[in-house]
């Protein structure tokens, strides 16, 4: 990076901090910055600072107007930075002095930082940036993936394609996390018949610091640098490893940096053995096994995200045993105690379940919405053999989205001038956003065209130079998304391709959907994005049918999918289709965040009955498919009856609440749903709300003792399950 003027000195500290990403004033000032220097497509921050020329610096350290912006942002960043005027400090229902500490396989923060793979990393990046936002203490504890998740191409049959792309350490927005000798830090691991050695970057989001591990050193041999190198990569070994490493890892990582939770949060099961590590500090201090099982309970947090019991990491008691023999000893345990820790009956045979390790091990437990709290209780309530299984202490705490993250920027123009000078300080609150009814139908509706506008730009122009590039045929160009018109009604889905996502089922009858597609006066257009994992084929299968579909001329154009989904395109997809569709196998869904984004938005859901849209849908702000109750019949059945009610809802209800206009031209009744849409949904499922739910119901302590029942159904603490 060239020297800069003394007069932008502070440039490298904005750039390097993702605090920049979500907040305006910010993103404008880098994005002037990339006009200036003649790169003003460049989203990346650190690496326009890297190629920006002395000259260039120059001319802008002697531009009043980008002096003014420059000072106005640093001036908001310190504040932020201060915590001065945060909500926790000064409303938190306890005096928190120590930090919480949240475990995580995965933070999806900014598309510069690929070290996440979907819903369960975006999920734990909008924590994060609404910790900072409220001033909670939180300190992340993850993976820095040397490789992180894999970049999608989709060949010209519609195969996914994976590729991976090492990350430039030197224009990624992280540095080295030093020891007290002020050299960088490295952690030491061991192995049964090796050590590793472990390297820790400092990655800031705002007032929160993140603590990414990663064994990409020259003192590991190769085969050990490769242990990190991509999210949710290799065998089952690699997993294990990969966990040991997260947990354990993570634990003596804090205690190096002489970080000192005094609250433990497991992000899904994944980091469980953070758990165990802790028991092993208390044991080899001179605490019974017991009491110090009973004290980490009281400040450990377990959120777990998956109702599909596959989804569950078990593992092969003797691959548990090969890594972990010498460890337990240091427990006070033996083997079969050690085991029992996590023994779970599986579909292939009791196994160590990452899961039940940390059900048995944190003292409070959560779902990710209420339906979810519900399937969970019945996935797991063996666990607590005392209790009626819809009893069993897992409590729910509905998933959020990061407001200032996911809006579009038009519409918080729109909200500035509409809703008062306090609404983004306010945006948990359901009264403020009564509000939203001073804005006119017409300038509501002007905004959602501007901003739908925005996405098919960015979707023909990124279609075009892949063809320039010839990178793409032009049937290929066409399928991304060439031929979609700004005019008609557009469906956006977007989520990982597995099979209970049904991301097929508008396809069931085909010649139904095209005389939807090509319909002379009500036409619809759909937009698909997403990936397959790459060791699921049965997914890929579908992807690849989807994208079959947008080269097909019978479709006429109308069918798009949009390659290598990622938080970039997310936004764009989110804020600019005009109906966001959600089809998973109830009650498969735990909860899905992206139709929360979309509403926010102004884009109503048109969705099955399952995750946060049971709790959501009124009847006023969106569409329901189908039913709430899983039924007894068959996948088959239920897939026809779910295909057929999303038919009856466009050709009846959601395309004539579309096209139908005033005089003036403007979609009433369809503003009016986007309308409420906003109301209901921002406040209600916004991250503001969820970390603030976090706070009361798992974070606060003593809450166990305290309140007993929690408002979901079930003790969030109660009797512990037993560990043998």
């Amino acid at each position: 990076m060239n020297q800069l003027p003394a007069a932008l000195a502070r440039l490298p500290e904005l750039a390097r901090n993702l605090w920049w990403s979500w907040h305006p004033g910010a993103r404008e000032l880098f994005a002037e910055l990339a006009r200036s220097a003649g790169r003003p497509e460049e989203a990346d921050p650190l690496r326009l600072l890297h190629h920006l020329e002395e000259a260039q610096a120059g001319i802008l350290a002697a531009d009043p107007r980008f002096l003014a912006l420059y000072r106005r942002v640093t001036t908001s960043f310190d504040h932020a930075m201060s915590a001065r005027g945060a909500w926790f400090p000064a409303n938190a229902p306890y005096n928190a002095s120590l930090p919480i500490a949240y475990f995580s396989a995965e933070f999806g923060v900014h598309h510069t930082l690929p070290v996440y793979s979907g819903g369960l990393g975006i999920l734990a990046g909008d924590i994060v940036k609404e910790a900072s936002d409220l001033g909670l203490p939180l300190v992340g504890v993850g993976f820095m993936y040397p490789q992180g998740y894999f970049r999608q191409r989709i060949a010209a049959d519609g195969r996914q394609e994976e590729t991976y792309e090492r990350l430039q350490r030197d224009t990624a927005p992280a540095e080295p996390a030093k020891g007290a000798d002020g050299m960088p830090l490295i952690v030491p691991l061991q192995l049964p018949d090796r050590l590793l050695h472990v390297q820790v970057s400092v990655v800031r989001v705002g007032r929160v610091i993140l603590y990414l591990m990663d064994t990409d050193l020259d003192s590991n041999p190769p085969w050990e640098r490769e242990l990190t190198a991509r999210l949710y990569g290799g065998d089952q070994e690699t997993r294990l490893l990969q966990e040991i490493l997260l947990g354990i890892g993570g634990v003596r990582v804090l205690r190096t940096l002489g970080v000192q939770p005094g609250v433990w949060h497991a992000n899904e099961g994944h980091s469980a053995f953070m758990m165990v590590e802790r028991v092993r500090e208390m044991v080899e201090g001179g605490t019974t096994f017991d009491a110090a099982v009973a004290a980490v309970r009281r400040s450990t947090v377990f959120t777990t995200h998956t109702p599909v019991p596959a989804g569950h990491d078990a593992f092969p008691f003797t691959l548990v045993e090969k890594y972990l023999a010498a460890y337990w000893p240091t427990l006070g345990l033996d083997r079969d105690r050690f085991l029992s820790l996590g023994a779970h009956r599986e579909s292939w045979g009791t196994a160590f379940n990452m899961s039940a390790l940390a059900f048995r091990m944190s003292g409070r437990r959560s779902a990710v919405s209420h339906k979810h709290a519900e399937v969970s209780r019945l996935m797991w309530h063996e666990l607590w053999p005392d209790r009626r299984p819809d009893e069993a202490p897992i409590v729910a705490v509905t998933n959020g989205v990061h407001l200032p993250s996911w809006l579009a920027p038009e519409l918080a123009a729109l909200f500035d001038r509409h809703l008062g000078d306090d609404w983004l300080e306010r945006h948990d609150d359901p009264v403020m956003w009564e509000r939203v009814a001073r804005i006119p139908d017409a300038a509501l509706w002007e905004t959602h065209l501007k901003v739908k506008a925005r996405l098919l730009f960015h979707l023909q122009t990124a279609a075009r130079r892949r063809w320039a590039d010839k990178r793409s045929s032009p049937p290929q160009a066409m399928a991304s998304g060439a031929l979609l018109d700004p005019e008609v009604l557009t469906i956006g889905f977007a989520r990982r391709f597995a099979t209970y996502k049904r991301a097929t089922l508008l396809f069931r009858d085909p010649e139904r959907l095209r005389a939807l597609l090509t319909d002379a006066r009500r036409p619809l257009q759909i937009v698909f994005a997403g990936k397959a994992h790459p060791a699921d084929e049965p997914g890929k299968h579908i992807l690849q049918a989807i994208y079959r579909a947008a080269t097909d001329p019978v479709y006429e154009g109308r069918v798009a999918f949009v390659e290598d989904y990622a938080i970039q395109a997310a936004q764009h997809l989110v804020q600019g289709v005009d109906i966001w569709m959600n089809t998973p196998r109830p009650p498969l869904e735990a909860s899905g965040t992206s139709g929360q984004k979309a509403a926010m938005n102004g884009v109503p859901n048109l969705s099955i009955l399952d995750g946060w849209w049971i709790e959501a849908c009124d009847g006023t702000n969106g569409w329901p498919i189908g039913s709430a109750d899983p039924g007894e019949g068959n996948a088959e059945a239920r897939d026809t009856a779910d295909a057929l009610d999303l038919y009856r809802l466009i050709e009846t209800e959601v395309a004539p609440a579309y096209y139908e206009r005033s005089p003036d031209g403007l979609p009433l009744r369809f503003i009016a749903i986007m309308r409420r849409a906003i109301q209901t949904i921002a406040p209600r499922f916004s991250a503001r709300r969820m970390v603030k739910d976090y706070i009361e119901k798992l974070y606060r302590p003593g809450w166990d003792e305290a309140a007993g029942r929690g408002a979901a159904g079930g003790a969030v603490t109660g009797t512990p399950p037993p560990l043998e």
